[in-house]
């Protein structure tokens, strides 16, 4: 049974209040997932901690010495590793503990707290979260108990509500967005700049509505030429995706890379190249991987992670 006065605490940044290009900053890739881990269990304050980094949000769920003084810390954590201030971060952020704390993870894990209810990846981001701080010995008995449980009450709510047949994940609602602008998908072409699971399962949704050209570019060629196989396409080199964003209709983006890897005057020279055929760009990368001065071009359509929060 979990102890609802275990000083738990939770801080984050979500979706709901935060817009992309604040959370592009809070993110956390691997590498600063798990040297925050240890940093953070190095705290005589923290007892316990497991960060969540997310498109969509960032939280940090910890059991403290103290509440008050624990929920301050993380704040001045997030703020101070990604080098903001804290007062430009203080609207964004929300504090939960004990039994409101718990009760927000249930509701992240099953997906009744996504900008799309009911999407399918969160349990699975938030199971990577837990194994990534378990591997490092972050967690303890409060968090391990905690996380566990809330693995079962997402697969209870899934078997008892049918939420996930909804949907509607993030992937799929990029693929409406797609039918919206080009109405029958049969024939055109996708180009996929990343490997990330929301892109195959996009990729995958596209092919159903007849997209018959598929690309992919990744950093590690041996993916992009995985992926390719998997979707009867072509791997590219990815030096050389930049010179065959011409080739594609639709291009979905879902790297991992720290700034824009897609610029404006690439886009201009891909229109160009087209003939001025409208190209439909879907960021769904945090940070973010297209520059948003994109948009200003004509018969180009850029739609970020936020955007597909109104599909």
């Amino acid at each position: 049974m979990i102890s609802t006065e275990s000083n738990l605490v939770l801080v984050g940044v979500n979706h709901k209040a935060t817009p992309v290009e604040i959370r592009e900053k809070l993110a956390f890739n691997q590498v600063k997932l798990e040297a925050s881990l240890e940093h953070l269990v190095s705290c005589p304050e923290i007892v316990e901690n497991i960060i969540l980094s997310t498109c969509n949000r960032v939280e940090i769920y910890a059991r403290v010495e103290n509440s008050d003084q624990g929920i301050q810390l993380l704040k001045d954590f997030i703020s101070d590793y990604h080098g903001l201030s804290r007062g430009s971060l203080d609207q964004y952020f929300y504090s939960y503990r004990d039994n409101q704390a718990i009760e927000h993870l249930f509701r992240v894990s099953a997906s009744l707290d996504s900008m799309i209810l009911g999407e399918a990846q969160i349990l699975g981001q938030v199971k990577d979260a837990y194994s990534t701080a378990r591997a490092l010995s972050s967690t303890g008995l409060v968090l391990n108990q905690l996380f566990e449980k809330a693995f079962n009450v997402a697969k209870k709510v899934r078997e008892e509500t049918g939420i996930s047949e909804r949907g509607v994940s993030i992937s799929s609602a990029a693929v409406e967005l797609a039918k919206k602008i080009f109405e029958d998908l049969e024939n055109h072409s996708v180009m996929l700049v990343g490997t990330g699971e929301m892109a195959e399962l996009a990729a995958k949704h596209l092919i159903s509505y007849g997209v018959k050209t598929v690309y992919v570019a990744s950093r590690t060629y041996e993916r992009a030429i995985a992926l390719a196989q998997t979707l009867n396409g072509c791997a590219l080199d990815f030096d050389a995706f930049k010179e065959e964003l011409y080739r594609a209709d639709i291009v979905i983006t879902s790297t991992a890379a720290p700034t824009f890897i897609i610029h404006k005057e690439m886009i201009e020279q891909a229109i160009h190249k087209r003939k001025n055929k409208p190209i439909f760009l879907i960021d769904i990368a945090v940070p973010r991987d297209i520059a948003p001065e994109v948009n200003d071009l004509e018969n180009v359509y850029l739609y970020d992670i936020d955007d597909l929060q109104n599909v």
